[in-house]
């Protein structure tokens, strides 16, 4: 196969992620318009990445969060953004380059992007985890990863509770798992 001088590959990546960038900026700007809300996937081992400890032991491989009702100081730069939320009634500020996005979705017009993540551009950050699934009859099977003021699922409807969520009677967002979207 000959080989590509010009890395199209590369050149592709950094096009989509502008798309994503533009986007974040406009929303920093002016709000979310219309029903439009996003899950971003993201290598919390990333080199840039900036989570509190708390966040970085319970999601050692990676996050997505919601970017939907309860936001604060959206900054879009050339390398990243930044953003607070909150996650168990706690706020946290956390700083993402776009580098370390995995996925950007906006499920209002199934818009998705997916990015190349290369392993040797994340630090090790121990062993694999598997991502806790809940299933309930929004989408099927569900991470709960970025919690917010969203609506809890009726309890008919939840099979169990993440760990470390017994006895929140406020419920959490459950972020929709990017797979569940991807063609088989």
């Amino acid at each position: 196969m000959p080989e590509d001088h010009i890395r199209y590959d590369i050149l592709a990546q950094e096009a989509l992620r502008g798309v994503m960038r533009k986007v974040l900026g406009e929303v920093a700007r002016t709000g979310l318009p219309g029903n439009h809300h996003f899950f971003i996937t993201f290598l919390t081992g990333a080199p840039g990445v900036r989570v509190s400890s708390r966040l970085r032991e319970r999601y050692p491989e990676q996050m997505t969060i919601v970017i939907q009702y309860q936001y604060w100081d959206l900054k879009v730069t050339d390398v990243g953004f930044e953003i607070g939320l909150s996650f168990s009634d706690i706020p946290e500020k956390l700083e993402i380059p776009f580098t370390a996005v995995r996925g950007f979705y906006d499920p209002s017009v199934n818009f998705e992007l997916e990015f190349d993540v290369k392993p040797e551009d994340v630090s090790d950050t121990g062993e694999d985890e598997p991502v806790e699934e809940i299933e309930t009859s929004t989408a099927g099977p569900i991470a709960s990863i970025a919690e917010s003021k969203l609506p809890a699922p009726a309890a008919s409807d939840e099979k169990e509770k993440p760990a470390g969520e017994e006895g929140d009677s406020q419920g959490g967002a459950q972020v929709v798992s990017l797979d569940s979207f991807r063609k088989k």
